[in-house]
């Protein structure tokens, strides 16, 4: 049975908050008159004022509730009813404009309950709008509800006083049994995110969390809510318990309840038609329109949800879209691009940088009794059309997968591969360094665009996006031990002695790869580990991914060698100064951010001990951690090189300069590479057979030389070439003086 309250009409607009939760000495406006930060100063009405409202149809329970401003203009106000305190400020003969909706400054034909506006706000048809503080130049047009309860939340996990802790807001991220439930707050981060959700054995940890979260919000009733200026809400049907910043539009929304939506002038947030969104954080510059449900979750800046999307118990990271399709109790990282009807993601850790194809189906899969499975995807993580993904699955950085229903759970320990499942002959295809032999165009072109693409305003984590980072170089040196070991395997199963120790396997795997041995091609190379089934995993190609590997962490080290000295002032000195035993330590993907583990876990005792204290001093030690990344990054790329190349001890000046002149060429054979994976497409005959001629193609998809990615690409390798002879030239010319 519904619960109908009967109470005196004088009622209406008053009691907020419950007598037993004013504090002693205050009444139930004391937080409102906190919040009005406006600096308006409101007076009564006078009695000619009060004769005017009442001509153009105006009502109130208590005239004397209502305070203007001294730029009050009572003929703007009209067909309004009043209850409660309602304080009004600068009404003038101006209508306001957005997107071609005129309208009048006034407050017209609506019903208000107890709330502030600011200067020359449009306030019309609003069927009923309660508690709520609004800015100036605020335009608020046709919408049926409006209103903020005394306990309102504004999408944060909290719980206010005398209510009880089961009705806090938990979001169940990357696994469905809620065993890595996190707490949302305003101005969550990747990063926090993924700590609360990982470390789940560290129980001092969430404590402190949890505490941290409960530290950031006032537990008392009453907080109203707010619109920030020049906010425009149009159209819309039931508004509950949001908070909003300024600078946002919304329009058509069906129902918005318990939000907190961020928005700024620099980065305005769009809410559009047809969506309902209930419980959850929205960043600044966000877009949410057409038809989109989402409900218990986070949205980080300058994400966008749209076309009928549905995020469910999910964190949606920076620069992130999703479209068309249902995310469940998942957590992503920034740069997640997922936009078909008909892909699923659910129960997963995708770190970002990542695109789901058209029927992919990513978690939908259990291989248990029970809906407690986790999918965990490295950045750069891209399953193809229809693929299909057991649980539980791990991917390293940067692997694509092709279509296919996948029978069994995987464990996909090399990066930049492609997993293909060979159903004719029974077998998991794993092809190492698929990207640098085929596609070098579009793992160039994908790490250009999200640098480009990176909106944000605040860039407190430094969100890594290139594909030669410490974590991908890291998970190459460990394929480059699996490749010798799985090799020397298979040497000696064809006839050579069969089962010997791990040892002998690497060496034997190792002498072959380091000599290019063309007998590797010759061997059925598996991996065994890398699916839950007796059937085959097969690793293609394995001496040139090898040979790929190993060219690729070479120049990661040579590159970051190379901006190192382009900073110094005396080159001799700086190739002198280099450390003698860098390290390369192993590093965690922080929410996007890459940190070295060692600093990580020192950051995970302070912690522990108190000296970090809340999220504030949690986001300083990501902004800390971004301002020593490029020397981390520099140490880290030094010692990779050093461990290639088998150098031990103090660097030499030849050393230094054999490697700039490698890196030279091989960026150059990376810009080659590029060009050449682009140009397969204008050269398929089955790319061209749509087309009249090729006059037609250039005009449809433009002419190969004209690329502008591609022509990018071709300046840089020239200006690397430039400046690392310049720098070698610098180096022999110090070495022939100090003679």
């Amino acid at each position: 049975m519904n619960n109908i309250i009967k109470r005196p009409i004088p009622e209406i607009g008053y009691g907020f908050i419950d007598p037993e939760y004013l504090p002693k000495g205050r009444n139930e406006y004391h937080l409102r008159n906190l919040q009005n930060r406006n600096g308006i100063n409101y007076r009564k009405l006078t009695t000619s004022e009060i004769e005017m409202l009442v001509r153009n149809s105006n009502s109130s329970d208590n005239w004397n509730n209502i305070l203007v401003s001294d730029a009050f203009n009572p003929d703007l106000v009209k067909n309004c009813t009043f209850f409660g305190l309602v304080r009004i400020g600068k009404l003038e003969s101006f209508f306001l404009e957005f997107k071609n909706l005129r309208l009048p400054v006034g407050l017209y034909n609506s019903t208000i309950v107890s709330c502030d506006f600011g200067d020359n706000v449009v306030i019309d048809n609003v069927n009923y709008m309660a508690h709520y503080i609004v800015g100036n130049e605020v335009m608020i047009v046709n919408v049926n509800e409006l209103a903020t309860t005394s306990t309102a939340k504004f999408g944060n996990g909290i719980v206010k006083e005398g209510e009880k802790e089961n009705i806090r807001i938990w979001l169940e991220v990357c696994n469905e049994n809620g065993g890595r439930a996190i707490v949302p707050f305003n101005g969550m981060l990747p990063g926090d995110a993924y700590m609360w959700a990982k470390f789940r054995n560290d129980e001092k940890l969430l404590d402190k969390f949890m505490q941290f979260t409960e530290k950031k919000f006032d537990h008392q009733r009453g907080y109203y809510g707010k619109i920030g200026d020049r906010t425009v809400i149009k159209n819309c049907r039931m508004i509950k318990d949001v908070w909003m910043g300024s600078d946002i539009y919304m329009k058509g929304a069906n129902k918005i309840k318990n939000i907190t939506i961020n928005s700024s002038p620099e980065a305005p947030t769009q809410i559009g038609e047809g969506c309902e969104l209930v419980n959850g954080i929205i960043g600044v510059g966000c877009k949410v329109f057409y038809g989109v449900k989402a409900v218990r979750f986070i949205m980080a800046s300058h994400s966008q949800l749209k076309y009928g999307a549905r995020l469910i118990n999910s964190y949606l990271g920076n620069n992130a879209t999703i479209s068309c399709c249902e995310v469940l109790n998942s957590l992503i990282f920034p740069f997640h691009e997922q936009h078909h009807n008909n892909s699923f993601l659910c129960a997963s850790l995708v770190e970002g940088q990542s695109n789901m194809a058209a029927g992919a189906t990513i978690g939908s899969n259990h291989n248990s009794r029970s809906a407690d499975g986790e999918i965990l995807a490295g950045r750069g993580f891209w399953p193809g059309l229809s693929v299909s993904l057991k649980h539980n699955s791990r991917f390293a950085t940067f692997t694509i997968i092709s279509k296919g229903a996948y029978p069994a759970e995987l464990d996909i320990k090399i990066p930049f591969c492609l997993v293909s499942d060979d159903v004719p002959n029974n077998r998991l295809v794993v092809m190492p360094g698929y990207w640098f032999m085929y596609n070098l165009y579009a793992l160039t072109r994908n790490e250009w665009k999200y640098g480009a693409r990176d909106l944000r305003t605040e860039k407190v984590q430094r969100i890594e996006t290139s594909y030669l980072a410490p974590d991908s170089v890291n998970e190459m040196f460990a394929s480059l031990e699996l490749m010798r070991e799985f090799t020397g395997r298979a040497w000696y199963g064809v006839d050579n002695g069969g089962e010997q120790t791990k040892i002998q396997y690497v060496k034997k795997g190792r002498e072959l790869l380091d000599n290019d041995d063309p007998l590797v091609d010759e061997l059925e190379i598996l991996a065994p580990g890398f699916e839950n089934s007796d059937r085959k995993v097969v690793l293609m190609k394995v001496r040139k991914a090898y040979g790929f590997f190993v060219t690729m962490i070479r120049f990661y080290g040579i590159t970051h060698l190379v901006n190192h000295f382009q900073s110094a002032d005396n080159l001799n000195e700086a190739v002198a100064a280099l450390p003698l035993k860098p390290k390369r330590n192993a590093w965690v993907n922080i929410g996007g951010q890459l940190i070295p583990a060692p600093q990580f876990e020192s950051f995970r005792k302070a912690v522990h001990t108190g000296r970090v204290k809340d999220w504030e001093e949690v986001h300083a030690f990501y902004q800390k951690q971004s301002s020593l990344y490029h020397q981390q990054v520099f140490e880290h790329a030094l010692a990779s090189l050093k461990e290639i190349t088998g150098s031990k001890g103090a660097v030499s000046h030849s050393w230094v300069v054999t490697l700039l002149k490698e890196g030279i060429k091989t960026m150059k054979w990376i810009s080659e590479g590029i060009y050449e994976s682009r140009q397969k497409d204008y050269e398929n005959p089955f790319r061209l057979m749509v087309y009249e001629n090729e006059a037609e193609m250039e005009k449809v998809v433009g002419k190969l030389e004209e690329n502008s990615f591609i022509l990018m690409k071709q300046e840089e390798a020239r200006k690397f070439s430039f400046v690392v002879n310049r720098l070698i030239k610098k180096i022999q010319d110090g070495v022939a003086r100090s003679r």
